[in-house]
C-alpha cells in the first residue's frame, strides 16, 4: 500500500535524501525505493546508473524496474539492515522515471529505521515535452544485429556486405566457423551489424530479403531478437518454443505459453501458425495469422511464406495455400522464389505432378527460373512420382542455365532412383557427387542403403554402412531402421533384431517407426508372444505406441484367428488414449472376411456406429467383397448402393471393386451380372473393367472367353494395353496353348508394345509347365537382351520352375540353374527360409546326395538355413536310432553375415 509519495527535485539532483514520513507511532513505515517510468507532473529524470546506499535498515528492500510498455523484473536485492550495504542498478538509458518513498509497516514495531539515502550518478535531466522513445534497450545492445543463414560455405565477407549494403551501412560481419573442424570451415551463417543513425530500420529492411537468392541458395534473414528483447520476454518465448518441441501433443499448454509472451513478435506467431499447420488445424493457423496482423506486424511476403502458406501445406490443404497466394497479390505483395518453391513442393508431396508443373511454368514466366530451390522442388516432385526422365531433363535444363547442382539436389536424384530401384543410375549420381568435390552425408548414404535393402542386397547395404563409418559419419536412426526393414523383408528376423539391439547399444533410442517395423515382422511370422513383449518394451522405454502400432497388433491376432485377443487389444488401445478409427475396424472386418465369417464382419459396421466411428468407403467395399466371394450378389449390390451414397468418388470405382471381388472369387457369372448392372445404370466401360474381366477368365484358364473379351474391347473402341495382352497370355499359358501365347507376344510387338517383366515371368512359367524348360531359358535370354533387368519374383519363378522339371531334363535344368543362381549371387540376393525349404525338396528329388546343383542353389540360401538343416538331420538321426540312447549333440549356429561384419569391425 502506497502511503507517501515524494518526487525527486529536478533542480537539486544532489539532495536525493528521502526520509521516512512522519506518521503515528502505532504504524511505523518501511521505506524502499520505487522506480517507475510514468511521467509525473514535476518532470522526469533520466539516468544510466543509480546507486542506493543504506546506512542502517532493519528490514529488507526490494527493487523493481518498470519500463514503459514493457515490464522487466530484475532479481530482488535484499539489503542487510545490520550493516552498511551497497547495491547498484544498471538501468536502461533514457528511461523516464521518478523515485518515491512508500511504506506498509505493521503496527507494534517501535524500532525507528535509519535514514534512506540515495545517491545518483550520471544524471541527465530531460524535458517533459521531449518525445520519450517507446522502446528501451540495454546500453550494450546493438539494434542493427541480424542473423543471415543458408550461406554458401565458400562465401566471403565482402560479398555479404555488398549484398546487404542496399539496406543500410554495414558496420561489421561475423562469419561463424566450426571450431571442432581442423580446417575451421564456415558453418553457413553469420551475424551482420548495421551502423548509421538508424540501424534498427536498416535491420527491418534486411529482413524483407528473407528468401532472396544469393549464390544459388535462398537466404534466411531474421532479426536477432535474443540480443535486445527483455529477459522475461525472451524467457517466455523460449519456454513456448521448448513446449512445441518437447510436448507437441499438449495443445492447451502450448497455447497458454504463447499467451504468456508479452507482445509476441513475428517469430512467435510463425511458430504457433506452423504448429497449428502441422496438426492439420487450418482454422487455428488462420486465426493466429489474423491476430498477428492485428498486432501491427506487417503482412510481408516473409510472413506469408514462413507461416500461413507453409501451415496450409503441412495440413495438406493446397487449395488454401493457393488462396493465400491470391490474397497476397490482392494486397500488392508479389510471390517470390520461396513462395513458388513451397507451392511446388506441396503439390509434389501430394502426388499432383500436373499442378506442380503448372506452378513451375508460372515461376519461369515470372523470371524465377534462375533459382536452384525452385528446380529442386519440381525435380523432387517428379522423382517422387517415378518420372525420372523428366527429372533428368530438368537437371540438364538447369545446367544449361549455369546453375550448379547442390548436395540436396543430388540426394533428391539418388532418392528418386532408389524409389524406382534403378541401381546403376543411383550409383552414377553418387560418383558424380563425389567428383564435384561435395562430401556425402548421412542422407546420401541413406539413399544407397535404402536402395539395396529394397533390392534385398543386404551385403551391399552393409558395405556402404562400413564406408559410412570410415568417412566418420555415424549411423543414425533412419539408417538402422532401413537395415531392420531390409532383413524383415527377407524374413531374416534374427539379424533384424540384432541390428535393433546394436541400435540401442549405440545410444540411439528407437522411435515408433523402428518398433512398428519389428512388430510387423513378428505379427507377420505369427510370433504374437514376442510382439507383445516388444510392445511392453516400447512402453517401458518411453516411446508411446501410435494408432498404427495397435493396428499392427490387432492385424496379427486376427491373422492367427484369435479374435478375442484382437478385441482385447482394441480395449487396451482405448485405455492408452488412442481412439480407434475406421482403419482399426476395417482391419478386423477384412480378416473376418478372409476367415469366411461374413455375418460377423457385417456386425462390425454396427460396432463402428456405436463407437462413434463413421464407416468409410473401405468399410463397405470390404463387406461388399465378402458378400461377392460367397455369391450373395444381392447383399453385395446393397453395399454398393451404400458406397455410392457416402462417397464422392465416381460410381465406376465402386463397380470396379465389386467386379474385381467377383473375378477373384472365380464367380464369373456374378461378374457378368455386375457389367449388366453397369450398363443399366449408365456407367461406361473402360480399359480397367475389361482388364479385370480378362484377369478373371485367365485365372480360370478359359482362353476362349478371354479372347471374346479382347474382341469386345476392340469393338467398343478400346485399344488393348500391356495389361490386356499380359492377361490374355496368362490365359493361354494356363490353357496350355503356348503357340497362341507366342503369337500374342508377336502381335504385341507389332503394336509397339514391348513385353514387360510380368509378361516374361508368365511366359517362362508357361513353358516349364508344358515340360519345355529349354524354351523357358530362351525366353529368359530374350528378356535380358531386350534390356530388362530381372527382379526377385522373376528369379524365384524361373528357379522354381526349372527345379520342378529337373527330373525330366536334368542337363538343361542343371545349366540353367547354375546360370541363374550365379547371377543372383553376383547381385547379393538371398531367398527366405520358406522358399529355401521348397527348393531343397525339389533338389532331393534330383540328387540323392548333395552335388554340384545343390551346392550352387544353397549359395543363395539364408544364413539360418544351415542351422535349421543341421538340427533337422540330428532330429532325423535320433528318430532312426529308435530306443538306442544317443549322446546329446549341440549344434553351433553359424554366424550371420551382419554379425560377421560386426566382428571384423
Amino acid at each position: 500500500m502506497r502511503l507517501s509519495f515524494t518526487p525527486l527535485s529536478l533542480l537539486e539532483p544532489e539532495s536525493l535524501i528521502v526520509s521516512r514520513s512522519q506518521t503515528s507511532s502505532l504504524k511505523l513505515l518501511q521505506p524502499f525505493c520505487w522506480i517507475d517510468s510514468v511521467l509525473v507532473a514535476t518532470g522526469s529524470l533520466g539516468f544510466k546508473t543509480f546507486e542506493c546506499s543504506v546506512l542502517s535498515l532493519r528490514d529488507s528492500c526490494k527493487f523493481r524496474l518498470n519500463l514503459k510498455q514493457r515490464i522487466y523484473r530484475r532479481n530482488f536485492y535484499t539489503l542487510n539492515p545490520q550493516r552498511e550495504h551497497f547495491t547498484q542498478l544498471q538501468a536502461y538509458p533514457y528511461v523516464c522515471c521518478s523515485v518515491a518513498n512508500t511504506s506498509d509497516f505493521t503496527s507494534g514495531n517501535s524500532a525507528s529505521p535509519g535514514p534512506f539515502r540515495h545517491k545518483s550518478t550520471e544524471l541527465s535531466l530531460l524535458n517533459v515535452s521531449e518525445e520519450v522513445p517507446s522502446l528501451s534497450v540495454r546500453s550494450d545492445v546493438h539494434l542493427g544485429k541480424i542473423f543471415v543463414g543458408n550461406l554458401p560455405h565458400y562465401v566471403k565477407k565482402e560479398a555479404v556486405q555488398e549484398f546487404f549494403s542496399k539496406c543500410g551501412p554495414v558496420q561489421d560481419i561475423f562469419l561463424v566457423r566450426n571450431n571442432s573442424d581442423p580446417q575451421k570451415k564456415k558453418r553457413g551463417y553469420c551475424f551482420l551489424f548495421f551502423g548509421g543513425p538508424d540501424p534498427h530500420s536498416a535491420a527491418m529492411r534486411a529482413v524483407e530479403l528473407d528468401g532472396a537468392e544469393f549464390y544459388g541458395k535462398l537466404l534466411r534473414v531474421k532479426v536477432d531478437y535474443r540480443s535486445w528483447q527483455p529477459h522475461e520476454k525472451e524467457k517466455a518465448s523460449n519456454t513456448f518454443k521448448k513446449l512445441i518441441e518437447e510436448q507437441p501433443k499438449e495443445v492447451r499448454k502450448v497455447v497458454n505459453a504463447f499467451k504468456r509472451i508479452d507482445k509476441a513478435v513475428e517469430r512467435d506467431y510463425a511458430l504457433l501458425i506452423h504448429y497449428y499447420g502441422k496438426r492439420g488445424d487450418k482454422r487455428g493457423a488462420r486465426v493466429t495469422f489474423e491476430k498477428m496482423r492485428a498486432a501491427g506486424i506487417d503482412s510481408s511476403v516473409h510472413a506469408y511464406n514462413n507461416s500461413l502458406i507453409r501451415a496450409y501445406i503441412m495440413a495438406q490443404n493446397l487449395q488454401g495455400a493457393v488462396s493465400c497466394v491470391e490474397e497476397m497479390e490482392i494486397e500488392g505483395i508479389f510471390p517470390n522464389a520461396a513462395t513458388f518453391s513451397a507451392i511446388i513442393s506441396g503439390y509434389g508431396s501430394s502426388g499432383n505432378v500436373e499442378a506442380a508443373e503448372k506452378w513451375f511454368q508460372r515461376s519461369v514466366s515470372e523470371n524465377w527460373n534462375h533459382n536452384v530451390a525452385i528446380y529442386s522442388s519440381i525435380i523432387h516432385a517428379y522423382c517422387k512420382a517415378g518420372n525420372m526422365e523428366r527429372a533428368e531433363a530438368l537437371v540438364a535444363d538447369m545446367e544449361e542455365q549455369g546453375l550448379e547442382a547442390t548436395l540436396g539436389l543430388y540426394n533428391i536424384l539418388m532418392d528418386g532412383y532408389a524409389r524406382c530401384h534403378i541401381e546403376a543410375q543411383c550409383l552414377n549420381v553418387f560418383h558424380k557427387l563425389k567428383d564435384t568435390g561435395l562430401s556425402p552425408t548421412a542422407v546420401t548414404y541413406g539413399c544407397l542403403i535404402n536402395l539395396y535393402t529394397k533390392l534385398g542386397k543386404m551385403m551391399k547395404a552393409l558395405e556402404f554402412c562400413k564406408e559410412m563409418k570410415a568417412q566418420g559419419i555415424t549411423l543414425n536412426r533412419n539408417t538402422y531402421s532401413m537395415l531392420v526393414d531390409g532383413y524383415v523383408q527377407l524374413g531374416d528376423f534374427a539379424n533384424a533384431f540384432s541390428v535393433f539391439e546394436d541400435m540401442s547399444e549405440a545410444g540411439i533410442e528407437p522411435d515408433w517407426v523402428t518398433y512398428n517395423i519389428l512388430l510387423k515382422a513378428f505379427c507377420k511370422s505369427r510370433q504374437m508372444t514376442r510382439a507383445i513383449q516388444l510392445l511392453g518394451r516400447m512402453k517401458t522405454r518411453g516411446c508411446s505406441p501410435t494408432i498404427q502400432t495397435y493396428i499392427t497388433i490387432i492385424d496379427g491376432f486376427m491373422k492367427t484367428g484369435d479374435v478375442r485377443m484382437a478385441y482385447k487389444t482394441v480395449s487396451e488401445m482405448k485405455l492408452a488414449g488412442c481412439r480407434p478409427n475406421a482403419t482399426t475396424y476395417n482391419v478386423i472386418m477384412h480378416n473376418l472376411v478372409q476367415l469366411g465369417q461374413i455375418d460377423r464382419a457385417a456386425s462390425v459396421i454396427d460396432e463402428m456406429e456405436l463407437a462413434g466411428v463413421q464407416p468409410n468407403f473401405r468399410s463397405y467395399t470390404t463387406l461388399m467383397q465378402g458378400f461377392a466371394s460367397i455369391g450373395e450378389i444381392g447383399l453385395a449390390f446393397k453395399c454398393l448402393k451404400r458406397v455410392n451414397e457416402i462417397t464422392q468418388k465416381p460410381p465406376i470405382i465402386s463397380y470396379a471393386s465389386l467386379l474385381k471381388a467377383c473375378c477373384k472369387a472365380g464367380r464369373m457369372q456374378n461378374a457378368i451380372a455386375v457389367t449388366e448392372e453397369m450398363a443399366f445404370a449408365g456407367v461406361p466401360m473402360n480399359n480397367y473393367i475389361f482388364n479385370t474381366l480378362l484377369d478373371g477368365w485367365a485365372q480360370r484358364g478359359d482362353m476362349w472367353e478371354a479372347y471374346g473379351i479382347m474382341q469386345k474391347m476392340r469393338q467398343e473402341g478400346f485399344t488393348p494395353d500391356i495389361h490386356s495382352y499380359t492377361s490374355f497370355v496368362n490365359a493361354c499359358c494356363k490353357a496350355g496353348d503356348m503357340q497362341k501365347a507366342t503369337e500374342t507376344i508377336e502381335e504385341m510387338k507389332q503394336q509397339d508394345l514391348q513385353p514387360n517383366l510380368q509378361t516374361y515371368t508368365i511366359l517362362i512359367h508357361g513353358w516349364t509347365s508344358v515340360s519345355h524348360p529349354e524354351k523357358a531359358l530362351i525366353c529368359y535370354d530374350e528378356m535380358k537382351a531386350a534390356g530388362l533387368i530381372p527382379d526377385k519374383p522373376l528369379y524365384y519363378c524361373i528357379v522354381t520352375s526349372l527345379l520342378s522339371k529337373a527330373a525330366i531334363a536334368r542337363e538343361t535344368v542343371r545349366n540353367g540353374v547354375l546360370q541363374v543362381t550365379s547371377e543372383m549371387v553376383d547381385q547379393g540376393m538371398c531367398i527366405d527360409l520358406a522358399t529355401a525349404k521348397q527348393w531343397q525338396r525339389s533338389l532331393m528329388n534330383v540328387e540323392r546326395r548333395p552335388g554340384e546343383l545343390t551346392r550352387a542353389v544353397e549359395r543363395i540360401f539364408p544364413p539360418e538355413w544351415k542351422a535349421t538343416a543341421e538340427g533337422a538331420r540330428v532330429k532325423e538321426k535320433r528318430g532312426s536310432a529308435g530306443n538306442i540312447p544317443t549322446p546329446t549333440t549341440t549344434t553351433k549356429r553359424n554366424k550371420s553375415r551382419y554379425q560377421i561384419m560386426k566382428r571384423e569391425e
